[in-house]
This record gives C-alpha cells, structure tokens and sequence, in this order.
C-alpha cells in the first residue's frame, strides 16, 4: 500500500503573517464586512485554523461594483504601457514570494508544496504573457463600402468583470483570468471558493504593493456564493463574468447574464477518458496515467476519470498501474516527502467513498487502495478499480478524488463510442505510437 506520512502541524509562514484578519481588499483598502460576520479557513490536512476573514455579503458586493466601476474610467484611460509596467511589477513580486505563497497554498488547499511551488510559477506566467500583450491589443483599418471612406475599428475594455475562481487551483485561476481583464483596461472582483480565499487575499496584498491602483482589483470572501455572485451577475455596472465550477452553476449563471446581456466565459466539469492501446510505450503510458490521474489527489477539472484499456494489455497495463500507485507517499503537503496531499473537506470524501461504493455494488474489483489512508483525516489512498462498466456513477460522474477506473474496449471504433459517451468535454489522453490513429 501507499505510505503514509504522519500529520505536523505547520509553522507560521511569511506571507499569512501578512493577511489582515476579518479584512477583504475593496477599493485599494482592507476592510471588514459590512454585517462584521467572519467564517474561520482550515488546513485539511491538520484541520488548524489558519485565519478568520469576512463572510461578505450583498452590501459588501455592492461596494465592491461600485468600486470597481468608478475605478473604470481611470484604468481603462491609462496608456497600455503603464498597466503592462505595473502587472510586470506584479509578476515580479509574485516570484520573489513564490516559496512563501506556494507554503500558503498548500497549506489552506492541500497539494504537495512541489505542485504548489509550480502553480505559482504558472499562475504567475499569466501576468507576465498578458502584461507583455497589452501593448498590442490592435484595431483595424478596413475597406469601406463607398470611395472617400474609411472604416475603423477600436477595441474597447468591456467593464467591470467578475469572477467566481475554483478551490483546487487558488493562485493560477485567478491571474488566468484577472491579469487579461487589467491587461485590456478592465477593473475586477474575485469571488475565491470559501475553501481557499488567502491565496486570493495575498495576491491582493502583492498587487496593492505593485501599485494596482484601488478599486482596480477586489476580493469578496464568503460561504454564500449564490447570494453574493448572484447580486454581481444581476448588476446593470458588471459587464461580464467569468466562472469555473459546475455545469449545473453554469447553466444557472447563464441563465441569470440574460437580463443584463453579459458576455460571459464558463469553465465546466470534464470527465476526461485516458486511452491506451496495444502498439503504447506501457511504461510511458503508467506514467502518463500517475501525472493525469493523481496530481492535486485527482481534484482537477482535466484530470483522467476514466481509463480505456485495451483487452490485450488491460492486464499488463493493470499491474503496472498498481505497483506504480502503491509507491506514491501520502501526507501533509509541506513535507518534501509527499506526493498526495488530502482531499479538500469531508464531503470531497465522501463522493469518492459513494462512487466507489457504487462501483463494488455493480461488479468492479478493488486492485489497490479503498479506504481512508488514516483514520478521522481528509487523507485517501490512491485507488485503481477494475472491471468498470457505463452503468456505475464513477463512469458518468466527476469523481474528483484519487481514483482510477479501468474498462476494457476491444477496438478503436469501441474506444472512441466510449470516450465519448459523456456530456462532458474539457480533456483527453491518448496513448498509441500509430499517428494516424492518433489522428
């Protein structure tokens, strides 16, 4: 079985150090809620109290619009060199705090501080590759119908943005989507999952040092999202939305932009299969499956949900893959030794311990792992189950935890019905060395 590093409790680190608690960064100043109402966030993996912060609610989200819509006209007037010039300054402080930011996220999300250490360094890529891009954000000189005309073309930054930002990647999900925003002349606020809003909070401690000027960036922590995001999407002065969650929020969000005409940009759930034929570099393909499945405890939206073996090496493949998976070490992330932090909260545990369950009751096999990794924690071993068949939940549903179904497919034209046979995009793997197949 996979090894287990005990639980340690973690030391007080730079960056938190720096969070202001019971504060919410509005309009260039760290302010407490409205109604005063706070909620506590947790470290999963020793269930400490990391710090208290404002549990907003509409009032807050209002000051928040009004904020960054009065910020507007200034941000968007600025010449694009400059807002480039403050976002490099922006990404520069980020790198230079990459090892206390990657400790902060790992310790209010999980992962293992080597996966951590690099979100940062890819969340801060955004910056910098959106900054440099401001410079360049052309229009156009076109032929006009009649002589004596010309027709141009400008492009405009569409407003005040908001974006409700996903738990399992705190820091890269929100510069994804805010530094393009600031890059165009946008001002913004963020809705971070309650589960991890310190990420959220200590980015807009490095922009205010940056020099983003106030009301250009905001952050509203909260436990009642459909409340608060539901108040910014109804807003006349918030121009559009962005959002990464559910297909069912989606649905609902897209629903709710209609009345006011938003443009709006939706990441939603993934059920991504992992194809491997005959003619694989096996090995290379075990490899593929550890990176594809297990990163972040399986808790990413592209992350494999469902493996298709091929029946001629379904067992090769099998065995390989569970000596693979017994060798992973699982523990608190800050410790160098571990590869799979804990699952996100309880509930997290839960659905994984239902699909599995599903899964045994319909006929599939255990081949490794199963159970809690110790005993009362968030912690889950790795799991592979064999002998998955369409009808389990585990098939057709976002498992988001440490498991791999494996199901056998006969040929290619089989494979490809499979891997299809979800309502769901977003990623694919495939392993074959014929690319024409590929193709």
């Amino acid at each position: 079985m996979p090894s287990f590093s005990p639980i340690s409790s973690s030391t007080s680190h730079s960056i938190l150090r720096q969070l202001k608690p019971d504060t919410v960064y509005i309009n260039g100043h760290w302010v407490a809620s409205i109604s005063g109402c706070t909620f506590t966030v947790k470290n999963p993996a020793t269930h400490e109290t990391l710090l208290t912060v404002p549990d907003c609610e509409i009032a807050d989200a209002e000051s928040a619009i009004k904020s960054a819509a009065k910020a507007l006209n200034n941000w968007k007037s600025r010449p694009a060199k400059e807002r480039s010039q403050l976002l490099r300054t922006w990404f520069e402080l980020i790198m230079d705090h990459q090892t206390p930011l990657a400790e902060l996220l790992t310790m209010e999300q999980g992962k293992p501080l080597s996966e951590s250490m690099g979100e940062v360094a890819y969340g801060a890529s955004f910056i910098e590759w959106f900054g440099e891009e401001a410079k360049r954000v052309y229009g156009d000189i076109m032929p006009a119908p009649k002589a004596g005309q010309r027709i141009f073309v400008t492009k405009e930054p569409v407003g005040v943005c908001a974006m409700v930002t996903p738990w399992n990647f705190p820091v890269a999900m929100i510069t994804r989507k805010v530094a393009p925003a600031l890059a165009a002349g946008c001002t913004v606020i963020i809705k971070p999952s309650a589960e991890t809003p310190l990420c959220a909070l200590a980015l807009a401690t490095l922009a205010e040092q940056a020099g983003i000027p106030a009301g250009v960036f905001n952050v509203l922590t909260t436990t009642k999202p459909a409340t608060v995001f539901g108040h910014l999407v109804e807003s006349p002065l918030v121009r559009k939305i962005s959002f990464t969650g559910s297909t069912t929020i989606g649905k609902q969000l897209m629903r709710q932009s209609a009345d006011t005409v938003k443009k709006i940009s939706l990441e939603l759930g993934g059920n991504a299969p992992f194809m491997v034929f005959p003619d694989c570099d096996l090995d290379a393909a075990v490899e593929g499956a550890i990176a594809s499945k297990f990163r972040n405890s399986g808790q990413t939206c592209v992350c494999t949900n469902r493996f298709l073996i091929h029946r001629d090496i379904y067992q090769a493949f099998s065995e390989k893959l569970v000596a693979a998976v017994q060798q992973l070490n699982i523990g608190n992330g800050l410790l160098p030794e571990s590869q799979q932090g804990p699952l996100i909260n309880q509930a997290a545990v839960t659905k994984v311990r239902q699909h599995i369950d599903d899964a045994l009751d319909n006929g599939a096999k255990i081949l490794t792992g199963g159970n809690l990794a110790h005993e009362h924690s968030t912690f889950f071993e790795p799991t592979v189950l064999s002998g998955v068949t369409h009808e389990m939940r585990i098939n057709h549903e976002e498992t988001f935890g440490p498991v791999a179904a494996l199901i056998a497919f006969s040929d290619e034209k089989e494979a490809i019905r499979l891997a299809n046979n979800t309502p769901f995009g977003l990623a694919a793997y495939l392993y074959t060395k014929d690319l024409n197949r590929a193709l």
